[in-house]
């Protein structure tokens, strides 16, 4: 269960990224790349999927400026 910006694992980014029609791209080690449309324009976010860890707070906000979603509708799920 996500609560703000805390508690993210890459499994909840990977189902909010696919829910907005990104596809994953390719990896690259522990990083996966995905590729989708957002408001027209074409983007690229990199998660990096280390099991079940949480992804920290800082990083979450750099995938929500590289996927263009606006952070209101990443923190209202």
């Amino acid at each position: 269960m996500t609560r703000g910006i805390f508690n993210w694992t890459a499994e909840d980014v990977v189902r909010f990224l696919k829910e907005y029609g990104f596809t994953q791209s390719h990896s690259k080690g522990s990083h996966i790349f995905y590729f989708g449309r957002y408001g027209g324009a074409p983007r690229q976010a990199c998660v990096p999927f280390h099991g079940n860890r949480i992804i920290k707070p800082r990083t979450l906000r750099g995938i929500i400026c590289q996927s263009g979603i606006p952070k209101e509708k990443w923190l209202s799920r």
